[in-house]
């Protein structure tokens, strides 16, 4: 597909993209790939190549991906380290009546990337912010990890150290509900042995690598044996992937029971079971469930 020929692409006619308002001022948030190039959508090219410009977590990366389909709209670097005066720039920009489009290195920006702090910026501006969807890791892995129906908390990267860590570890396996974490291969030996002692052993961990590229692997496997499949030469980005607790596997004693039957009497049966597992350490989900039988 080539860009300067957009209008004429039988694809984006159909598609009805060239059709589409593009309202201005404003920011487009634009999902690109997270390895495969063709996972890009019919809208995102579109956009891409009719905004007055792109703001890029990384200029070479974005622009290896503009000029696979033709597009020339300029670029400018938009990252953590600069995102906050960034902000304030794209802000006096869109209040000239322009259309700036914010993309990262891959996937959804301000999804565990750069973005946030800007998109709070536009809107606390009373500017207008538009997403334009597309290709996440988190959806991506979680589509095909088979994971039980119900409540999944999202918890991208992990806190390099200390107690924060502790506690947000602590926090999401005593839930017994299905979590997801990223994390870098430099660090996911230590993460996968910290969940293997967290987690009770039989807990199931789908490991995500690679997602969309040549070397793209899902592997299932239990808590116990999830640094031995980390392996030890972990290479490429990975998604972790952890199930919810088997409701069947833990007994609630006749003491959590009272309580917990006690509780749901004035509150609700969400608010009930997080504080009876607050109280009985027997995780929160098990406790919901045993109260949606009820």
């Amino acid at each position: 597909m080539n860009l300067h020929r957009l209008e004429n692409d039988a694809l984006v006619i159909t598609s009805g993209a060239v059709q589409q308002d593009l309202p201005a001022p404003a920011l487009y948030v634009v999902a690109t790939p997270i390895g495969n190039l063709a996972d890009i959508t019919l809208r995102a090219l579109w956009v891409l190549s009719k905004v007055d410009a792109i703001a890029a977590e990384d200029t070479r990366t974005a622009g290896t991906l503009l000029r696979r389909y033709g597009i020339d709209t300029s670029l400018f670097a938009v990252h953590e380290h600069n995102e906050r005066a960034a902000a304030a720039a794209i802000v006096e920009r869109l209040r000239e009546g322009r259309r700036v489009a914010l993309v990262t290195d891959a996937g959804t920006p301000a999804i565990s990337d750069p973005g946030a702090r800007l998109v709070r910026a536009v809107l606390d501006a009373g500017l207008r912010v538009v997403p334009v969807p597309g290709a996440s890791s988190l959806t991506t892995a979680a589509s095909a990890a088979g994971l039980n129906a119900g409540p999944m908390t999202f918890a991208g990267f992990l806190p390099r150290g200390g107690r924060e860590r502790e506690r947000l570890l602590r926090e999401l396996t005593a839930r017994g509900e299905a979590f997801v974490l990223f994390e870098a291969p430099h660090r996911v030996e230590a993460t996968a042995a910290e969940l293997s002692a967290a987690l009770d052993a039989p807990r199931r961990v789908v490991i995500a690598r690679e997602l969309t590229k040549k070397f793209e692997t899902l592997q299932v496997c239990r808590a116990c044996d999830l640094a031995a499949a980390i392996g030890a030469e972990p290479r490429g980005e990975y998604v972790l992937l952890i199930d919810a607790a088997d409701v069947a596997s833990a007994d609630i004693d006749a003491a959590t029971r009272r309580w917990l039957t006690a509780l749901a009497e004035v509150m609700p049966a969400s608010r009930a079971a997080a504080v009876a597992a607050k109280v009985s350490g027997v995780p929160r989900a098990q406790l919901y469930a045993l109260l949606s039988k009820e």
